[in-house]
């Protein structure tokens, strides 16, 4: 963010998406002092969220990630057979604000730009066998105490490993952007690179810095649950692990407690489908052998 200036023609929403949460150098106050933007609009939430759409967006949330083939209809039919006071107009506007959809016909977080150009799925029956030959890529709704931000991670296929993350308030791109541009300074490139089609991720800026590293591009076919598997499993154990047995009371302590847990998701976390290792283990073994086989040749 060196050097970020207020600019006149952006957005309120525009401006929440340049915010870097994670920014240790630059604190949040100075950000929305270079952006010429108010704490207080920040974390403004619009009157339409109030207490009681809170909750039933917290009952959304967890019944999405049991049965994510549940539209309006049956998300509204459910909660009134709970007991609470809602139609459907109120249940599908939250889900859009949610940014979730059934997966029928389409799951992504976002809606994907009509003009943007379709990518090819290209991991069905591709052999995933060593790191950095797949990374994936996905957004999910993180609620708080009075409040939500929305979490991206970027995630290591054949590892599991999470290689970075980024929060912000609203669904702007750029803290998509900046998870992916972190991840390739860090980690180098992969061959292939898998998304939904969210507007975030068909974005212009977004796909500049993929075709600037010659990454392919795949995406998930529409309604395809399965299509980014690891990063929806990622997402139940975040959420069951972490996120629904804590109140998060600012975006500053669910930043620290996210932290933690995918320190500990890589470093601890013992995977059955990794042969109960760490994701960490087995990304990092991987790239030994790789080094090594390199050497032999």
């Amino acid at each position: 963010m060196t050097g970020l200036k207020k600019n006149q023609d952006l957005s309120i929403e525009q401006m929440r998406g340049k915010i870097e949460f994670l920014n240790d150098k630059i604190s949040v106050s100075r950000q929305c002092a270079l952006l010429g933007l108010s704490r207080a609009t920040l974390y403004y939430q619009s009157r339409g969220i109030n207490e009681y759409n809170l909750k039933i967006m917290r009952l959304i949330d967890e019944q999405y990630l049991n049965t994510p083939f549940y539209g309006s209809r049956r998300m509204t039919a459910l909660l009134q057979r709970k007991g609470y006071d809602v139609n459907r107009k109120r249940i599908r506007r939250l889900m859009v604000l949610m940014g979730i959809q059934a997966i029928y016909p389409g799951r992504n977080l976002s809606k994907a730009c009509k003009e943007h150009e379709i990518y090819p799925y290209l991991l069905r029956e591709l052999d995933i066998d060593r790191p950095n030959q797949v990374w994936c890529s996905d957004i999910t709704y993180i609620r708080l105490k009075s409040g939500f931000i929305y979490l991206v991670a970027i995630m290591d296929w054949f590892s599991r490993r999470v290689l970075s993350w980024e929060v912000s308030i609203s669904l702007e791109s750029d803290f998509c952007i900046r998870a992916l541009e972190r991840a390739l300074l860090k980690y180098g490139k992969p061959e292939i690179f898998n998304t939904d089609q969210g507007v975030q991720f068909t974005c212009k800026n977004f796909i500049k810095v993929l075709k600037s590293q010659n990454i392919k591009i795949s995406m998930d076919g529409k309604g395809r649950a399965l299509d980014n598997i690891f990063i929806e499993r990622l997402w139940r154990s975040l959420k069951y692990e972490e996120v629904y047995l804590k109140d998060y009371e600012s975006v500053k302590v669910a930043v620290v407690n996210l932290r933690q847990y995918f320190d500990f998701y890589n470093h601890e976390r013992l995977h059955q489908s990794l042969d109960y290792r760490t994701p960490e283990e087995v990304y990092i073994s991987s790239i030994n052998e790789q080094v090594e086989e390199r050497k032999r040749a």
